[in-house]
């Protein structure tokens, strides 16, 4: 296991990508790959919880994907919830917080409630914070908690005469979490996708080839390790500078 007290972790966001690639390659449907998706995820949770990391967060459905053939997205969709209802005892046995982010509207009241049972069983764990993103993007949350601060406002004149980072901070789903140290994109992509954009503006980035159904404990430890070795400046100097 790595040390990294020298430079602690306590956020780790992934996006997790190369599911349909990797199904394409063994000609397989690309939601085969997506289902292979799903161990690895569940490979991940179990590695952060064993490293008393205290936050993960996942990329499992932008809005963007909305782009893709309608029976991939269906059956994409079915297999994020049906997992997510599946793993909740799981999760619940294991010390584990769920939370859902994103805008859940699209998927309907019965997808809603199940979602709100999951995260009311599991709020009160504290071995890991889970937290996974759906039909969430970043400038969507940056959008929504810009117009929540506009309309709080409008009934405090006080807050309006002292708008600081804190305020629209305080509005994103993330809000009460610290900020990602670590960065990681699988599938050989060198971009943010519309992923945490405000949340990450001070993380370490990782970019690595494996796709995500391949990615294993030994890959997150890859990670980790070159995570170790950065230094963290925020934009100030080292201490040897």
């Amino acid at each position: 296991m790595t040390n990294v007290s020298s430079n602690w972790l306590s956020h780790l966001a992934i996006i997790m990508d190369g599911n349909g690639r990797w199904a394409q390659r063994r000609k397989k449907p690309r939601i085969f790959g997506h289902r292979k998706g799903v161990e690895a995820a569940r490979r991940v949770v179990d590695a952060c919880a064993r490293r008393s990391i205290p936050y993960l967060t996942l990329y499992a459905f932008s809005r963007e994907n909305w782009d893709r053939p309608q029976e991939e997205v269906r059956l994409l969709t079915d297999l994020l919830f049906n997992t997510l209802d599946s793993e909740a005892q799981m999760l619940h046995e294991n010390g584990i917080r769920l939370r859902v982010i994103g805008d859940l509207t699209a998927f309907g009241a019965r997808i809603c409630t199940k979602i709100q049972s999951i995260e009311s069983l599991t709020a009160q764990n504290s071995n890991l914070n889970l937290t996974v993103a759906v039909n969430y993007s970043g400038r969507w949350d940056i959008t929504r908690a810009a117009s929540q601060l506009i309309n709080d406002c409008r009934t405090d004149s006080k807050l309006f005469e002292n708008i600081t980072e804190e305020s629209l901070r305080s509005r994103l789903s993330t809000c009460g979490m610290p900020e990602p140290d670590l960065f990681i994109r699988t599938g050989g992509e060198l971009r943010l996708s519309n992923f945490l954009l405000w949340e990450l503006a001070y993380c370490e980035l990782f970019f690595t080839d494996i796709l995500w159904p391949e990615f294993n404990e030994a890959c997150l430890e890859e990670a980790l390790v070159a995570y170790s070795t950065r230094q963290r400046r925020f934009g100030g100097l080292s201490a040897s500078q």
